[in-house]
């Protein structure tokens, strides 16, 4: 069933990256008229697993950095899309570093990114924190889509180890209005688009987040930009307090929370721990405006 996606949040992500495609503005208006004339095209959708807990996913999954702005920022929804740029600032001068560690397949040509590594599953049971009642709902759900099943034990893998400032995985070029996260992501590739910042001097961070909005973050030599056909994200503690971990963030939704983070008490829909993410090329269907 094809989906039409019209820009009515603060990011619109998804809506931009369809609309910029052909060069026309991010408006409402814009995205009916796509709409309405009809035109499809295929997107890629990921699953994101993590034990017997999935989550499908269009847009991006963050940790560290861009996760922390994206969900933090909440408290200060009433400044409208400014409170990312505001609360940008304060988590740049009060940065946070995480231990952690990402393991990936690269796409052909990225190859030489990471040290080799063994497949690791995504599986973990320790202290999840997700409730029955989530459970019940998706087990509800086991007659629909599994996600892929694609032999990853098969695959090459890679990784990268920590600390971290930010791990963000894209699948469209925008990650908001005036966000070109990942420049070279396509719509149904295969692959997602993955950005790694690890340890940068807050000035010159700053610079970085500046080019965002046109897409240059992704050529410094700060940043790691590559494509993956899989990843596994393993997610640590803050290096400046092994007692508070981070947020995990998909497609503006927040999947887990760690210790000590913002409104931390709240159930999340996965663990702050270890999960997995495969992609299906051309999965879903979208209204597009060619």
């Amino acid at each position: 069933m094809p989906i039409g996606v019209v820009p009515a949040g603060t990011g619109n992500g998804m809506a931009k990256s369809l609309l910029d495609s052909v060069g026309q503005p991010c408006t409402a208006f814009n995205a009916v008229l796509a709409i309405i004339r009809g035109h499809k095209r295929s997107l890629d959708v990921a699953t994101i697993l993590q034990g017997e807990i999935k989550f499908f996913s269009v847009l991006m999954l963050a940790w560290g950095l861009v996760a922390d702005i994206d969900i933090e920022s909440e408290k200060y929804r009433w400044m409208g899309s400014a409170r990312l740029d505001f609360y940008a600032l304060q988590r740049i001068f009060h940065l946070r570093r995480y231990d952690g560690r990402v393991c990936f397949v690269p796409a052909p040509g990225f190859e030489d990114h990471g040290e080799p590594a063994n497949y690791n599953d995504g599986s973990s049971d320790t202290h999840r924190n997700h409730d029955s009642s989530l459970e019940q709902a998706f087990d509800v759900q086991q007659n629909g889509y599994q996600g892929s099943d694609v032999k990853l034990e098969n695959l090459d893998w890679r990784a990268i180890n920590g600390p971290f400032v930010s791990v963000w995985l894209h699948n469209v070029p925008w990650g908001g209005e005036d966000t070109l996260a990942a420049p070279d992501a396509k719509f149904s590739d295969g692959y997602l688009d993955l950005i790694i910042i690890r340890d940068c001097p807050k000035l010159a961070l700053l610079s970085l987040m500046t080019e965002m909005s046109s897409g240059g973050h992704v050529r410094s030599p700060l940043s790691t930009y590559l494509k993956v056909k899989a990843f596994v994200l393993e997610p640590g503690p803050r290096t400046d307090d092994p007692t508070k971990e981070g947020i995990i963030d998909s497609d503006g939704e927040v999947l887990a929370r760690g210790k000590g983070t913002y409104k931390d008490g709240q159930k999340g829909l996965m663990s702050y721990d270890k999960l997995q993410i495969t992609i299906d090329q051309g999965l879903a269907t979208v209204f597009s405006p060619v």
